[in-house]
């Protein structure tokens, strides 16, 4: 009689692992299905319920972002020490320069007489019956003097650092050259322009001689007339040293003149 071999620890470890395994799959699948009806616990179930929480959530965001526009003008509305000085920035562009301006304004029309070497006058030369530096600066000088709120010479604006030159028969002006008839504006008071035209000794002297030689002078006034902004380059473009002085010494020894 032969009697059956006892079961080792492997077979009884094969016999137990499906039960294992099959017991730990519904587990896992009993936690899963318990999750997720939490989770559909918290969450509208429906369509409608899902537009009502989406409509509140655009309901609180817009009221965010109204509230923000509100501090935004608040803040816009305040004004500061950049506001002020740009404001007296506006205020005095175009008494510099730097902005339109329109008025009552005089005009001066200065011109060569229109000599050729041939009808030139007997006595006289050339010199004498063209516009000159001077004759543009005297008429510039003198609507200053009368009161000229803004100036322009042919169709630019004067501002402090223009210069006015003359290049022999030519007028050299902010990097542009012009031919005569030369022409001088001046906005303001129109009859303080025009006495501070007449009372100018320079001006006067060319009147003298446009009127010995046919030089060309006109005056015209207008009861409004637009000048534009300075388009040019305010930055210095030359620099001189200026050495310093050594004070002298007197004979007292006290360093005065």
């Amino acid at each position: 009689m032969t009697s059956q071999p006892p079961r080792t620890r492997a077979a009884v470890w094969r016999a137990v692992l499906p039960a294992v395994a099959l017991l730990a799959g519904l587990l896992f699948g009993t936690s899963a299905s318990l999750a997720g009806s939490e989770d559909s616990a918290t969450r509208p179930d429906d369509l409608a319920g899902l537009i009502r929480e989406r409509n509140g959530e655009v309901t609180r965001l817009t009221e965010r972002a109204q509230d923000l526009q509100d501090q935004v003008e608040t803040l816009a509305a305040e004004r500061s020490p950049v506001d002020d000085a740009r404001d007296s920035a506006d205020a005095m562009a175009p008494l510099v320069g730097a902005g339109p301006v329109s008025g009552p304004a005089v005009r001066v029309v200065l011109d060569d007489a229109g000599y050729t070497l041939e009808t030139l006058p007997e006595g006289y030369t050339v010199d004498d019956v063209v516009v000159h530096q001077q004759d543009v600066h005297g008429v510039i000088n003198a609507l200053w003097t009368g009161g000229a709120e803004a100036l322009m010479v042919q169709d630019q604006r004067i501002v402090a650092t223009s210069s006015v030159q003359c290049v022999g028969n030519t007028l050299y002006l902010q990097g542009r050259v012009y031919s005569p008839p030369y022409t001088i504006t001046a906005i303001g008071d129109v009859g303080g322009l025009q006495q501070a035209l007449l009372g100018d000794p320079v001006v006067a002297n060319y009147r003298a001689w446009s009127d010995l030689l046919g030089l060309g002078y006109q005056v015209e006034t207008f009861d409004v007339i637009e000048m534009p902004a300075y388009s040019g380059s305010v930055r210095p473009e030359h620099v001189t040293v200026i050495e310093p002085r050594t004070p002298s010494t007197s004979t007292d020894g006290t360093g005065e003149r």
